[in-house]
């Protein structure tokens, strides 16, 4: 039985998409929230868009999960997406429960860790090489 030590590229694909439309989406939110401050309309459409962020951070744990487990990739994005989805979660119970001040600085801090996570994703991986024998 060959087991692989790396993941399939179609795994890494669907987890660099995933991952990319969840920092966009994060950027909408970011948009709309800067939006509330002079449209009364902005409210439906941030309050619409926490929907597709929330469903975008389950779509990238979906993604690494099947990266990691059938894709034979690491586990550590899956570690990611679910600490996450985590995050989503209190994101949008404060966000129902009328804290900004708790509500936007989780905001930029989730923006901010979904475009690192996306920076690496799509950072190509160097081969490594064993240790030179003296």
């Amino acid at each position: 039985m060959i087991r692989r030590t790396t993941a399939a590229p179609g795994g890494l694909t669907f987890l660099r998409t995933a991952t990319a439309l969840q920092t966009l989406t994060l950027f909408f939110q970011a948009v709309t929230a800067g939006m509330l401050l002079t449209s009364p309309l902005a409210g439906e459409v941030h309050h619409i868009g926490s929907r597709v962020m929330y469903g975008a951070s389950m779509l990238y744990v979906l993604a690494a999960v099947l990266a990691w487990r059938p894709g034979g990739g690491s586990a550590r994005p899956a570690l990611y997406a679910t600490g996450f989805l985590l995050l989503a979660s209190v994101q949008v119970v404060l966000g129902i429960a009328h804290m900004p001040s708790l509500h936007v600085p989780l905001g930029v801090v989730m923006f901010a860790l979904s475009t690192l996570s996306l920076v690496q994703a799509l950072t190509p991986r160097l081969p490594v090489r064993p240790a030179a024998r003296p």
